[in-house]
This record gives structure tokens, C-alpha cells and sequence, in this order.
């Protein structure tokens, strides 16, 4: 585990360049024959980064808390106490971001999407709800500044019911500080400094979402209900970030948590590859470069840019902070690529955006701990169970936030993904040629790059730009790499990358 873990600690010294921040460090991402690619951090995004408050996620953890249960059923409970129950959390989170948008003075359009779970017909398999039940999605939308229809969304996301043992106990006190209000406060935490830089001018050109989904525990009915909604009204959503179990579990003598470290799942196949689709991608040994693993591949790959090392303790991350440094951190905080959708026999609501065909991917803490997870809160054999704030690192949550809205603003900024990727196969010989179609959304000054990577690595490691041309022809065979192209903008944010098919 450990030396598998070695491919993806970020670490290295930071480089002050042409208003740019290069992580020299990003060598460490590859394989020690690999060759870096560069990675330019936008001192913008920097910037929102040193706003994200571990102060303002605590505030946030504690309130939702301070709701007792944010059980999905206890919305037709007409017995709890006052200011209990999931459809206060709503009313509350629905304020924040209101409250919010009111800072960049009505950038959010913050919407309330309402709906109906029923229990299962007699005879039908049973379902996690034993009468209609009201279920709440809250959303805030802040659009885009392009007037281009398709340039693209990109949605962080965190669920505010919490549950017990029993997920149908309704009444029963389930705080729910890490499983998942701590991702609530980071969805809430990246539309305040998103928000906040709007304000003093941030103008990002694709559309970011920011939202809170209920019914997870009862089986992911919010982020269902949400994804066939963005399906239907034909949403450009590019990234899915599902925040579940972001805490950072901080309980005492726990000795295999990794703070610098958090997880992030993704599938390999896609779940709506047709039969055809699935026998094209086994063919091409393509099981690696799906929509969803591509996402998890461009955040490690956006890491050691905005996450540096230092030897001399954790630089200063508030609004006075200097500027050209991205946020130090000792190790580098970093992500790990888990390639599976996600943990053994469990889910999360980035499966089901993937069901409507979107790349997503999950965020969880390295290490869980189950005595404070789905449990009821109690002192038994001397130990204390229940998932309580106590048990919550808010440093960490920041950390969390941080890499999201660092992903969320470079996708929202940069173009769409190229079209039509194709491999020239005509030909039987050891060169490559690459063709493709242009961005549906390609601002002015957009270029094409062609990446790869021998079949035995994660990440990316060659690139050669193409410039505003559409395709490209490499002394590189075909048959012993992996290729992507994706688009650039002039200030070097990147699309996803797309891997090619054969075509003649």
C-alpha cells in the first residue's frame, strides 16, 4: 500500500513565473522514467483557495448538527422538536446560499426542488421509505459569464440527510457531522469564496452549481431526482464532485489516517456503455479513460500546482496572505486515485449522475471510522459512538474544499472537450495520427494538445500542442500507448482530456 501510495505524494518547491505559479514538484505524480508535464496555477484560483475558512466549515458542521436528525423521513414527522428534522436543515442551507448571493449581489440563482418518494407496491422489492415522503434539493446556480449556450457546467455537491443504525428511525439523534455535513460545508464553503471573488471581479465563462441533495441514505433519491432533472433540461454538465465522508476522522490514537491525503473514486467502464461500447473498450484496453476517470486524473493532475510542500510549516492561507505561493502544506495535500466507482458494496450520489451518462467522481476521507458512521450516539464497552463533531478535522473539510474549488473553477474556465477523437487505423505502421472535431465551446485564442501515457500509467505523461489545428501525427505507435486530446485556453486552463477511437 505504501509504495503504491508514493505515486501520488505532491511535494516540491513553488516558482513564481510570468504571473504564474509552476509546481516544480510534479515529477513526483509519475512513474521515476515518466517526464512532467507543466501544470500553471491560476492566481486567481489561488486566491479563492486562501479565502476557504476552516472557521466558516465549523460553523456550518455545527449548525447542521444542531438540527438533531436530518433523517430524509423525518420530513412527515409532525412530533419532533421544535427546529429538528431534515426539512429545517433545507430552509437553512436554502438561507446560506441566499445570503450568499446577496454578497456578489444576486450572482446566485438559488433554486428548491421539491418532490415525492413513494414506499414500494405490495409485491415489489422494498424500498428505505414506508410512506410518501417529501424529499428537498437545494441548488445554487451561478452562471456563467459566456453567453455560449454550451459552455460547460461543472456541479460540487454534498448530502444533508444523516441517518442511524436504523435508517428508518426518524427520531433517533443522528448529527451526522462527517457522513455528511461535512460535505454540505464544503459545497457551502466553495459558493462563499467562489462568491466572494465574483464580487471583486472573478468572471468565470462555464457555469458552477453548488448544491445540497437530500435522501442519500435512503438510496440516493436526491441526487437521482437531480441528475435526471440536469439530463432533461439538457444541462453541458462536464464534473460531478460528490463530497461524502470529507472529515478527516480525528479520533483519538487513531494512527492510520492521512490528512494529507483523501480519496477520490471513480469507474472505470461507464454504466450506460452499451454491450457494443463495453467490447470497443475492452478491445482498446481503454477500461482506464472513462469520462469519470479522466475527471479524477485531471484533479491529481491540478494538485501539485495549487497543494505545494514545505519544510518550514503551513504558510499563511487568509485574504492577506501573499499571493505568490500556492497554499503550502506539510506533506502536500493530495489525492488518491481509487479506480472503482466506489467503496466494496456501497454507493454514493456521484453513481447516480454517472447513471445519466456524467463524468463524476467521489471525495472521501482516507480513512473511515465506523464507530462513528451510521450510529446511534452512545457510550458502550467504554467507547463513544455516534458520528459528532468532535470526531471532525474543519482544517481538512478546508483542505477538501480547496481542491474542489480548484477543479471547479479551472473546468468552468477552461473550453469544452474536443469531438469526435479519432486514431488513424488505415495504415498499418508505428506512427500515430490523430484527428478530432472542435470544441462545442472554444473561446477565442483556443488551442489542442494530444497527451499520452505508456499503457502502465495513471497519469499523463508526454503532451504536444497541435495549436489551432485538428489533428496531429506522432512518431509514437499506437499499439504501446494511451492517447487524450483535450482543449486549452489561452491561459492554460485544460478541458477534460478525451481518449480517441479508431477511424479511417
Amino acid at each position: 500500500m505504501k509504495r503504491k501510495r508514493e505515486v501520488f505524494a505532491l511535494c516540491g518547491c513553488v516558482v513564481w513565473m510570468a504571473g504564474s505559479v509552476v509546481a516544480a514538484g510534479a515529477q513526483s505524480l509519475l512513474s521515476p522514467n515518466a517526464v512532467s508535464l507543466p501544470v500553471a496555477a491560476d492566481p486567481q484560483i489561488i486566491a479563492v483557495l486562501r479565502s476557504i475558512s476552516p472557521d466558516a466549515v465549523q460553523r456550518d458542521i455545527a449548525k447542521l448538527v444542531g438540527f438533531g436528525t436530518r433523517s430524509t423521513l423525518s420530513s412527515m414527522e409532525t412530533n419532533l422538536p421544535a427546529g429538528h428534522g431534515v426539512l429545517p436543515a433545507a430552509d437553512w442551507v436554502e438561507s446560506e446560499y441566499r445570503a450568499i448571493s446577496a454578497t456578489c449581489g444576486g450572482c446566485l440563482e438559488v433554486k428548491r426542488d421539491e418532490f415525492t418518494e413513494e414506499p414500494a407496491p405490495e409485491g415489489k422489492p422494498k424500498t428505505r421509505f414506508v410512506r410518501s415522503t417529501k424529499l428537498v434539493n437545494v441548488y445554487a446556480i451561478l452562471h456563467g459569464s459566456s453567453p455560449d449556450k454550451a459552455a460547460q457546467w461543472v456541479l460540487v455537491t454534498g448530502h444533508m440527510d444523516s441517518r442511524v443504525n436504523d435508517v428508518l428511525d426518524a427520531h433517533a439523534d443522528a448529527p451526522g457531522a462527517n457522513d455528511d455535513a461535512s460535505g454540505v460545508a464544503v459545497s457551502l464553503e466553495c459558493a462563499r469564496a467562489i462568491a466572494t471573488a465574483v464580487q471583486q471581479g472573478l468572471k468565470p465563462a462555464g457555469t458552477i452549481v453548488f448544491v445540497a441533495v437530500d435522501g442519500e441514505e435512503q438510496g440516493l433519491n436526491g441526487s437521482r431526482h437531480l441528475a435526471v432533472l440536469a439530463r432533461q433540461q439538457g444541462w453541458p454538465l462536464e464534473a460531478v464532485l460528490n463530497n461524502d465522508i470529507v472529515g478527516g476522522d480525528t479520533t483519538p490514537g487513531e494512527t492510520l489516517q492521512d490528512k494529507s491525503a483523501v480519496r477520490v473514486f471513480s469507474e472505470g467502464v461507464p454504466s450506460v456503455a452499451t454491450p457494443e461500447q463495453q467490447r470497443q473498450i475492452l478491445a482498446l484496453g481503454a477500461e482506464n479513460d472513462s469520462p469519470s476517470r479522466e475527471l479524477a486524473r485531471a484533479i491529481a493532475e491540478l494538485a501539485p500546482a495549487y497543494f505545494a510542500a514545505s519544510s518550514q510549516g503551513a504558510a499563511p492561507v487568509g485574504p492577506g496572505a501573499a499571493r505568490s505561493h500556492a497554499v503550502r502544506l506539510v506533506p502536500a495535500f493530495h489525492p488518491v486515485l481509487i479506480l472503482r466507482r466506489d467503496r466494496y458494496l456501497r454507493g454514493g450520489d456521484h453513481t447516480s449522475f454517472n447513471g445519466e451518462g456524467f463524468a463524476a467522481i467521489r471525495f472521501t476521507e482516507w480513512r473511515e471510522n465506523f464507530d462513528h458512521q451510521h450510529q446511534a450516539v452512545r457510550i458502550e464497552k467504554g467507547l463513544q459512538h455516534g458520528d459528532l463533531p468532535q470526531y471532525v478535522d474543519f482544517n481538512y473539510v478546508a483542505n477538501v474544499a480547496r481542491m474542489n474549488a480548484a477543479t471547479l473553477l479551472t473546468l468552468a474556465e477552461a473550453p469544452s472537450v474536443p469531438q469526435q477523437v479519432k486514431v488513424l487505423t488505415a495504415a498499418l505502421d508505428n506512427n500515430s495520427e490523430l484527428t478530432w472535431q472542435p470544441s462545442a465551446f472554444a473561446p477565442a485564442g483556443t488551442t489542442y494538445e494530444v497527451v499520452w501515457r505508456d499503457t502502465n500509467e495513471l497519469l499523463w505523461t508526454h503532451a504536444r500542442s497541435a495549436g489551432t489545428a485538428m489533428t496531429l501525427k506522432l512518431d509514437v505507435s499506437k499499439d504501446n500507448v494511451l492517447f487524450g486530446v483535450r482543449a486549452v485556453d489561452p491561459a492554460g486552463h485544460r478541458s477534460l482530456a478525451v481518449p480517441p477511437v479508431p477511424g479511417r
